[in-house]
């Protein structure tokens, strides 16, 4: 029934007309298509729509064309050679084919000592020459030695000079002018290559610290050095070198294990499948199911901590805390601490507690929570192409994060190579400045400031193009997180309008449109491009902020006081609440844009209202609901990786034999605990979604209809009874 004004009314109707809104509230709607008509029988997401936020919709469009064109400008000016390849000191690649470095692939520090020097922390380069070599050298030799032994065995001189910025014929240079002239390293030691760089070969024997096998050596200048020093001179590589050798264990762990890994993630994907498809049939079984899983697992876990702590009784140096030992790269010595097990065995007991707490004051809510779960499963089983859709949502942040990651490689290598002059010592007036490498010798700089020399030390331009570099990162950072926060507020609207078509057919599966998902997916493109993106820019604007603010913390940290930190901490804790009510408002609004297509503001302000009138309802079901599908994510990761544990453990060897030959085990069996969750989370996000919209659409159904029979519910006739029994719908709603 719908009633149309073909002429001005006189005051006396639109007086009728008012009254009757307001006395059945919500339950006429007007029709954004059509400014003259009010909808008396809404049955589903509104057909005839219009664009929505179509100013903000243009700046999008706009910011993505600037995108585009920044990409092209950073494909045109970058190179992303300059960071697979390691540069010398003239700024030429290491390995570049085509070049006469095509066979010289790793980078040679003349000096190392060099850099400790302070300028190293300014300038971000060691100020020694650098040069591309094809081999590390293997053994102790200075200029001097060479020299001498030139006479009678040029065959060490052979091997010396191809660590020199030029080929001679012999070393027949004093050791005063190869300084001078920068011609040759005044020693070599051996080294082995890591990131295409040669770094000392360090060893421990007998506890003592060694370089080739040696614990002193002559550095070339007539003074003896120790191998602490050189450890010293590379102290920040050498933490790199730490980091290698775990690195290659790790990377041996997953070698082994891949295919386990991969068999844990498809058990994961089939148990999320499978409590999905349960919960249409069995919820109250299923989250009973869900408690004592994710009860017995955390107990389980209790029990092995226990069981780790006693076996550390006597142990020595297991009564140590993490304080005493350290930040450690090998995080296996952790686990070799009663500290570490009896930590986690106070926080899985404080969980437990938790949990069964929130099992017994909130077990008459659990009730109406397993009925909105049913009607969830319902929706989802009419439309199970809703389930697929995550995997479309993945594919289109991975491009964003693919296109993001690329131009910000492109951005940080675009300009041409720039030298500055770089003193052992700092202590030159002209340290930091530019200057030509092919001229440097001949210049004024280097007469006033001995040993200084012209390297290599960044990329870039004095172009207009070049100087707003920095503000292209921004412009590609900030762009991103809006692209990322659209394709997530872009398939929370079509969810949403799929399970809004299901909710909203009275006679259901007859009454659900074909392809519902489809065509709200193309509702939202055609007509809420706006709107969406209005959302995603208020998001977007406060992770830039709290990026900044992060950013401003670490660079800073050193030169705050308490008070400037503890303002810091205020404004986080201020932007983190404020993302997460936003994220929350944007969510409910999304769905209100799927079912009535009006404009985000709109849109944002009628969830809240709505949500507002019924925040009993949303304190019963909403909450606990989010609640159960977490503890069903838990069980799921839990399923998976006690079974891991188990595996890589050796725990069963009689039923299934696991890899033997593990260096961390923790390894594989973090991978699969984060993999195991986030497809669970794929999966249970679309419930999550799914009952969201439902509980949007039953608070509106309670405000439009009184269950006669000209006006009935849409909702479930279980779900409605249980309701009744819980008193969350009023006496007049019942009659």
């Amino acid at each position: 029934m719908v009633l149309q004004t073909r002429r001005a009314p006189s005051f006396a109707t639109l007086d009728a007309i008012y009254n009757v809104i307001i006395q059945n509230k919500r339950r006429y709607v007007y029709n954004a298509g059509d400014p003259k008509t009010f909808d008396l029988n809404f049955k589903g997401p509104v057909a005839k729509r219009s664009c929505t936020d179509v100013l903000c919709c243009i700046i999008f469009i706009l910011c993505i064309i600037g995108y585009i064109i920044l990409g092209l400008l950073a494909w045109v000016h970058g190179d992303p050679r300059r960071v697979a390849y390691p540069t010398d000191s003239k700024g030429h690649f290491c390995g570049q084919k085509g070049t006469p470095n095509e066979n010289k692939t790793i980078l040679f520090y003349f000096n190392l000592f060099s850099c400790t020097s302070p300028s190293v922390v300014i300038n971000l380069q060691c100020p020694t020459t650098q040069i591309c070599v094809s081999k590390c050298p293997e053994k102790f030799l200075t200029y001097m030695e060479i020299q001498f032994t030139y006479r009678t065995n040029k065959n060490y001189w052979k091997y010396y000079s191809q660590f020199c910025k030029s080929t001679f014929v012999k070393p027949a240079k004093t050791l005063t002018q190869v300084l001078l002239d920068d011609d040759c390293p005044i020693a070599i030691f051996p080294s082995k290559p890591f990131l295409q760089r040669c770094f000392p070969d360090f060893s421990t024997k007998n506890g003592t610290l060694t370089v080739g096998n040696k614990t002193t050596f002559e550095d070339g200048s007539g003074k003896t050095r120790n191998a602490i020093e050189l450890r010293a001179a590379a102290n920040r590589v050498n933490k790199i070198l730490d980091a290698r050798t775990i690195g290659m264990k790790i990377f041996e762990d997953y070698a082994t294990t891949w295919y386990w890994i991969l068999l844990g993630l498809i058990i994961a994907m089939f148990l999320s499948w499978m409590f999905v498809i349960l919960l249409r049939y069995i919820a109250g079984l299923l989250f009973w199911v869900f408690m004592v899983g994710v009860i017995g697992i955390i107990g389980y876990g209790i029990g092995h901590c226990y069981q780790e702590y006693c076996n550390l009784q006597g142990q020595p140096n297991s009564h140590l805390t993490v304080y005493d030992i350290g930040i450690q790269t090998d995080i296996s010595m952790y686990f070799q601490l009663k500290q570490t097990w009896f930590t986690f065995m106070v926080i899985l007991c404080l969980l437990e507690v938790f949990i069964i707490l929130m099992l017994i004051f909130l077990r008459e809510r659990i009730r109406i929570s397993i009925a909105l779960l049913k009607e969830g499963s319902k929706a989802i089983g009419y439309i199970p192409t809703t389930l697929v859709y995550p995997l479309l949502t993945f594919i289109f942040l991975s491009i964003c994060i693919s296109y993001w990651a690329v131009i910000a490689v492109y951005l940080a290598t675009s300009g041409v190579p720039v030298y500055k002059v770089i003193t052992p010592e700092g202590q030159c007036k002209h340290e930091n400045t530019t200057c030509d490498p092919e001229i440097f010798n001949t210049t004024e700089i280097a007469k006033a400031c001995p040993g200084a020399q012209c390297n290599f030390a960044f990329y870039g331009g004095k172009s207009l193009y070049h100087q707003y570099i920095p503000t292209f990162q921004i412009f590609n950072l900030f762009v991103f997180l809006w692209l990322i926060n659209f394709v997530i507020a872009l398939g929370q609207c079509a969810l949403a309008g799929a399970f809004a078509s299901y909710y909203w057919a009275l006679k259901k599966p007859d009454d659900i449109p074909p392809y519902p998902l489809f065509t709200a997916f193309g509702r939202a493109i055609r007509y809420h491009t706006g709107s969406l993106a209005f959302g995603s820019l208020i998001l977007a604007s406060i992770q830039i902020f709290r990026i900044v603010l992060e950013y401003l913390d670490r660079h800073l940290k050193e030169a705050q006081n308490n008070i400037s930190k503890f303002l810091q901490c205020c404004l986080k804790c201020c932007f983190w609440c404020l993302e997460t009510v936003v994220k929350f408002l944007n969510r409910n609004a999304y769905i209100m844009i799927a079912i009535y297509g009006k404009n985000f503001c709109k849109s944002a302000r009628e969830a809240f209202n709505l949500l507002m009138r019924n925040v009993l309802k949303v304190a019963v079901m909403d909450n606990v609901t989010d609640f159960v599908l977490i503890l069903g994510k838990i069980l799921v990761t839990g399923c998976v990786g006690v079974l891991a544990f188990l595996l890589f453990t050796q725990r069963l060897p009689t039923i299934i034999e696991g890899p033997t030959s593990l260096n961390y085990y923790w390894v594989p069996l973090l991978t699969v605990i984060i993999g195991s969750y986030l497809v669970a989370h794929g999966f249970f996000s679309v419930y999550a979604m799914c009952v969201d919209t439902i509980f949007i659409c039953f608070c509106e159904d309670l405000e439009r209809n009184d269950g006669s029979t000209e006006k009935p519910y849409f909702l479930a006739p279980t779900l409605h009874g249980t309701l009744n029994k819980m008193q969350l719908v009023s006496q007049k709603q019942k009659e």
